[in-house]
């Protein structure tokens, strides 16, 4: 695994267990309103997840754990992230990207680690920063 890669995975962990914290405080408030335990499992995780990180992207180009690794995603082309490319960005890499996995292992890292299968897709890269 690249360097970058596993500053990449320490990151996705760190946000992962902010978005686990807040999740389990909007589901005590849930529960109590809906029944169905696939929105539990499933659609408020997820949403919860999209909603922290989208937002932290789009205002800095950083979630929590990619500051803390020192991390930041930025447009191929330099513009501006756009609303699209995030979007597309998390949507691909929690669904399709894993069979990218399984179909190409060694190609699944471009630019050392910088492009995974969802940077590609969404035209976006991953840059270390000095912090």
């Amino acid at each position: 695994m690249k360097p970058i890669t596993k500053k990449r995975t320490k990151a996705i962990f760190i946000d992962f267990a902010i978005s686990t914290a807040v999740t389990l405080g909007i589901e005590y408030f849930l529960r109590k309103k809906v029944k169905n335990e696939a929105v539990h499992a499933l659609v408020t995780p997820t949403l919860v997840m999209w909603t922290i990180e989208y937002g932290q992207l789009r205002k800095t180009g950083q979630t929590y754990g990619y500051k803390q690794q020192g991390l930041k995603l930025e447009s191929v082309d330099g513009s501006e992230l756009t609303c699209g490319q995030l979007v597309k960005r998390m949507a691909y890499r929690d669904t399709l990207a894993s069979l990218d996995y399984f179909k190409d292992r060694k190609g699944f890292e471009q630019q050392d680690g910088a492009v995974l299968p969802h940077d590609q897709k969404a035209g976006t890269v991953v840059r270390e920063v000095s912090t």
